[in-house]
């Protein structure tokens, strides 16, 4: 999992101004807001999204689509919600989120290459970075181990990564060395 200094890092690594590096960092932030896998997050449609102002009070949401056809639904912060509202804002209900240069969808793959461009550049600005093997499922690994570290119940975080067995939830809990001493 990567630490607060260097998740940042790798938030930060696209360019604002670019509409590929927007969409960079909007697919960055949703993987780690949501914990998806690069899978659900290449086969997320605009209407599995939930957008709301928070000016009503209601949550944004995404409704991930998981393995074996399990389906969850997971909160968004305020800043994923408008960094995707802006994203999907020309987009149709049923047309994916993330879509490469020429409008089409992004695979598996295409996420993975786009988390690997980003961490070597976040690397420059976190040379300890250079020691971890970085990838869509280490974003996914980092959420669950901040989640953890704030003090989210572990059966939340089973529910929210789509876990089938709270063992499988349990490893974040033994692999971090600030929760094993709590």
């Amino acid at each position: 999992y990567l630490e607060k200094p260097e998740i940042d890092a790798l938030l930060d690594a696209p360019s604002p101004v670019t509409k590929l590096g927007r969409r960079d960092r909007a697919l960055l932030l949703f993987l780690y807001n949501s914990g998806a896998r690069a899978d659900e997050a290449a086969k997320l449609c605009v209407e599995d999204l939930s957008l709301h102002s928070g000016a009503d009070g209601a949550l944004s949401s995404v409704c991930l689509h998981g393995k074996g056809g399990k389906v969850r639904i997971c909160p968004l912060w305020p800043s994923t919600t408008v960094t995707l509202r802006n994203l999907v804002a020309e987009q149709g209900d049923a047309e994916r989120v993330f879509l490469n240069r020429c409008s089409v969808p992004l695979t598996r793959f295409g996420i993975h290459e786009i988390v690997l461009r980003y961490a070597r550049a976040a690397m420059g600005r976190v040379p300890e970075m250079r020691k971890k093997r970085i990838g869509p499922h280490t974003i996914r690994h980092t959420t669950a181990t901040h989640l953890l570290r704030a003090g989210v119940d572990i059966n939340t975080i089973r529910a929210w990564l789509g876990h089938v067995s709270i063992n499988t939830t349990n490893i974040y809990a033994e692999t971090d060395l600030q929760m094993k001493a709590k």
